[in-house]
């Protein structure tokens, strides 16, 4: 009976429903629309991290990236042949990539720059880390003497595709080795000082500069982000000399920060619409209390208890966060999906030099939390806005005006 009586009691004054609903609507489709370009963002974040540097995660030797030692290549992997075919069996690995990193001189002409190199294989590696953005030029791929410079780098050393470029550097006994390669194409990762330093040659042509055998990376490409944990502990099962890195772990200052300040971010915005949601709902229903006031007195003299009225009053709040909260999202979704649909071109953020695309990610899980917050919203400005009337004497509220 009480839940038939909440639903008549929507319709005894259509006008202050529809604005409550109303109120509602707008705080949820505001709330809903900033979670899904959040949740965008994080995406976006994510797949560039993923597929421009590290892939889903690294392999390197136990202690290696938090130690400075004064001959890394000490402690690179040595078996790296039997680590990567075991680990290209393990379910979920779909693609395996040995890494060797290092520094070098980088001379075209009379100019010489610092860089920082990478040696991989590049024919594996073209087809999955193409979040490089080659700009100029082609991407390295079965090139044996190719290299692809970062577009600051190449700025640097006034290059273009198809020039010479000549790299030195210290090999593992001490000697100082060099070799030409040619420039088959210039990237931007959108980060500058990524952009501004790294160059990328065959892994065999890296481990001819440097005089060794030995990998000192190996990068997986799996098939599901959540694959990441159990390839990880099975590698680090069986090669207990060697330990896994998420990529969050690994880029932690460019998508980690970036992901914690968003989600900092969205929580403030939260707050703030569902604080308005709370007043809007309490101002409105506050008012269509009081002007039942002699109706809730007569349930009371009826022999009905505070606790009863309080769970009609709330009853009403919550349908119409429902009724509010469904309508917001629906018409907050059509309206995205038709002005919105290939997202919203954003500026260059810090240290980057791109423009990236926010786009509108819908997931159901945004459905179910924009409901559910709203709805508490609407049920706690119905509960504080009924508790003075449900508690008032039976007299009192009888009382007329």
């Amino acid at each position: 009976m009480w839940f038939i009586l909440s639903v008549r009691n929507l319709f005894r004054n259509v006008r202050r429903t529809i604005a409550i609903v109303f109120t509602v609507a707008l705080g949820t489709g505001a709330l809903f629309s900033f979670d899904g370009f959040i949740n965008g963002v994080l995406k976006e974040l994510k797949y560039n991290t993923i597929h421009a540097n590290y892939g889903y995660g690294q392999i390197n030797t136990k202690g290696y990236r938090g130690t400075v030692f004064e001959d890394p290549t000490r402690h690179w992997i040595s078996n790296g042949d039997q680590v990567q075919e075991y680990i290209s069996r393990i379910d979920g690995v779909e693609n395996v990539f040995p890494r060797v990193s290092f520094s070098a001189l980088l001379k075209n002409g009379n100019t010489t720059v610092g860089g920082s190199g990478q040696g991989v294989e590049a024919t594996k590696e073209a087809a999955f880390f193409h979040s490089l953005n080659v700009e100029e030029g082609e991407t390295l791929n079965d090139q044996p003497n190719g290299i692809l410079l970062g577009r600051g780098l190449a700025q640097a050393l006034r290059v273009q595709p198809g020039e010479t470029v000549t790299v030195i550097a210290t090999s593992t006994q001490g000697a100082i080795n060099k070799d030409k390669f040619v420039v088959t194409g210039i990237f931007h990762t959108g980060s500058a000082e990524f952009d501004g330093r790294m160059f990328r040659i065959q892994l065999p042509a890296a481990q001819k500069l440097l005089k060794t055998s030995k990998i000192e990376s190996i990068s997986l490409g799996l098939k599901n982000l959540s694959d990441w944990d159990p390839v990880a502990k099975e590698v680090e099962s069986s090669f207990p000399d060697l330990e896994a890195t998420a990529f969050d772990v690994l880029d932690k200052i460019y998508y980690k920060h970036s992901v914690d300040w968003l989600k900092a971010q969205y929580n403030v915005v939260q707050v703030i619409i569902l604080s308005i949601v709370i007043l809007g709902i309490f101002n409105s229903v506050s008012a269509s209390i009081l002007e039942r006031k002699q109706e809730i007195g007569n349930l009371r003299a009826n022999g009905e208890s505070v606790f009863q009225v309080m769970r009609l009053i709330v009853a009403e709040g919550g349908m119409l966060a429902i009724m509010g909260s469904l309508l917001g999202m629906a018409m907050t979704y059509s309206i995205l999906m038709l002005f919105v649909d290939k997202g919203l071109l954003m500026p260059p953020g810090p240290g980057q030099t791109r423009q990236f695309l926010v786009t509108f990610s819908f997931e159901w899980s945004m459905v179910l939390f924009s409901l559910l917050l709203s709805t508490i919203a609407a049920v706690i400005a119905s509960f504080f806005a009924g508790l003075k009337v449900a508690k008032m004497s039976i007299a009192k509220s009888l009382r007329a005006y």
